[in-house]
């Protein structure tokens, strides 16, 4: 479900003033990530390593209150449930956009990635799924890559990571991820907070 509210009664309400207006209002953060686990639990239970970490970043997201605003068009709406996004070749050599809705069992939403992600691979239609708070994602798997800064048009607000390949060192795994967010929605520390709860979600799946 998705509601306008009045930011004035939000915790945004600074943040909307200042930031809503901005020609160029998104900001970019970047960590590397130790994905050592997460290359484990998908080898052991064969899940996609993709699948497992963008049910981590839905875990994570969920448990912060900002990821639930939207700032757009002037005004602020508010979602009570997630998902993900999630870009997919499709069978023409294009790229297709699918919204995946989030799920806290990952046996549940492995399933809907797999299923939603073959159909818009097939059809070559894209997907949305306006009453979820969405979570825009894109992995370049072809390239290790120490950065990706997405564009602004200022019609996608919603927050977004991307990543390149992962990188295996003798020890550890790790992957740099980009994340973009629209600072009306929320400032550096809530940012800092889920890349440091990604790292910590990670790190606790389950074998």
């Amino acid at each position: 479900m998705k509601i306008e509210v009045n930011p004035e009664e939000t915790s945004r309400a600074e943040a909307f003033k200042m930031w809503m207006t901005s020609p160029m209002p998104m900001v970019t953060l970047v960590k590397t990530i130790d994905v050592s686990r997460l290359l484990k639990v998908s080898r052991k239970r064969q899940i996609k390593f993709n699948v497992l970490l963008c049910w981590c970043i839905g875990k994570t997201a969920c448990r912060i209150e900002e990821f639930y605003y939207l700032p757009t068009n002037g005004k602020l709406y508010k979602y009570e449930q997630l998902g993900i996004n999630v870009i997919v070749k499709n069978s023409k050599g294009g790229i297709t956009l699918c919204d995946i809705p989030f799920c806290d069992d990952i046996s549940a939403f492995n399933s809907d990635y797999l299923r939603l992600t073959d159909e818009a691979a097939r059809t070559c239609i894209s997907t949305s799924i306006e009453d979820r708070m969405i979570i825009g994602t894109s992995a370049l798997p072809q390239l290790e890559l120490d950065c990706i800064v997405n564009q602004y048009s200022g019609i996608y607000n919603n927050p977004f990571l991307a990543w390149g390949k992962y990188r295996k060192r003798l020890f550890r795994t790790t992957l740099p991820i980009s994340f973009q967010f629209h600072h009306a929605q929320m400032d550096g520390e809530q940012a800092c907070a889920f890349l440091k709860n990604l790292q910590e979600e990670i790190d606790s799946v389950t074998l």
